[in-house]
């Protein structure tokens, strides 16, 4: 489902997550983000909490926008969330955001998302296209 050229924009990147509950959308930029190995996306969550609300509220829904800024390569996946608050994926997130906020913050835990869909956005042919 994630081929080489999703992979990369994923990697690097700019991603949204957009998350609904109780007819009410939410919309947010991460920069805690990565792909594992076995193709789930994970989210370090810092300042997630409408986030985390909304899939509370729909069974874990979710969707993230990924692209590229220069190019307008881009990749919308939907999927289903998990909230993790320990393992290896939280150590990882809360050591990236204790470094970059010099200790001022930290990661609570991790979305691991399991994609089920991924769509084209690149303006072009391919455009709205199911991968």
């Amino acid at each position: 489902m994630l081929n080489e050229s999703v992979i990369k924009v994923l990697k690097n990147g700019m991603w949204d997550l957009a998350t609904c509950a109780n007819g009410e959308p939410n919309v947010v930029p991460v920069a805690f983000k990565d792909v594992t190995d076995d193709g789930k996306l994970v989210v370090g969550d810092v300042f997630l909490e409408t986030t985390l609300n909304n899939i509370k509220g729909n069974n874990g829904r979710i969707a993230i926008s990924a692209y590229d800024t220069q190019n307008l390569e881009g990749y919308q996946i939907k999927g289903t969330a998990e909230y993790a608050t320990e393992g290896a994926i939280v150590d990882n997130f809360k050591a990236m955001v204790e470094k970059m906020f010099n200790g001022a913050a930290t990661a609570k835990g991790a979305l691991i998302i399991t994609p089920e869909k991924v769509i084209v956005t690149t303006p072009g042919a391919d455009n709205k296209k199911e991968i």
